[in-house]
């Protein structure tokens, strides 16, 4: 029936819908990230609040997220809803910390980078990338860097 809206999706309407490949879907459930049944003939069907869920996930992942606390982002709701305005609202404040520091390290490694062609990486105690403030040497002689801490 045209003009008829489904409740469920298949894995490729899924995937036409949210823009992204049905071997992401298929993943993304093998992950926990999303749910759907089963026919009896064994064919996926998705819950039409699964569209939001895959957006929320897409736009967590641009920003750098991992699927680990997507998942546990999205298992603090409720089984079956979907993420609203204000989830996204909570979940990205506690992200926000986390995108900082990640801003804070590229920002040291993009003012230091100048320093690593310059030396060529064959000053170890004093390159800025490969050894910040030569916390190698203070841990004595030896491969530092392979040595369990």
């Amino acid at each position: 029936m045209p003009g008829r809206i489904a409740k469920e999706l298949t894995i490729g309407q899924l995937a036409e819908r949210s823009g992204c490949a049905t071997s992401a879907l298929r993943f993304y459930e093998q992950q926990g990230l999303i749910h759907s049944r089963r026919t009896s003939g064994n064919q996926r069907r998705y819950g039409r609040d699964t569209l939001r869920r895959v957006a929320f996930i897409r736009v967590s992942q641009n920003l750098g997220i991992s699927l680990a606390a997507i998942r546990e982002a999205l298992g603090r709701l409720p089984e079956g809803r979907t993420p609203d305005r204000s989830d996204w609202a909570r979940v990205s404040a506690g992200w926000r910390a986390e995108l900082d520091e990640r801003i804070r390290q590229l920002t040291e490694l993009r003012d230091n980078l100048s320093d690593c062609i310059g030396c060529g990486c064959l000053s170890l105690s004093t390159c800025g990338l490969a050894n910040p403030g030569d916390v190698l040497g203070e841990r004595g002689p030896g491969p530092r860097r392979f040595a369990p801490d």
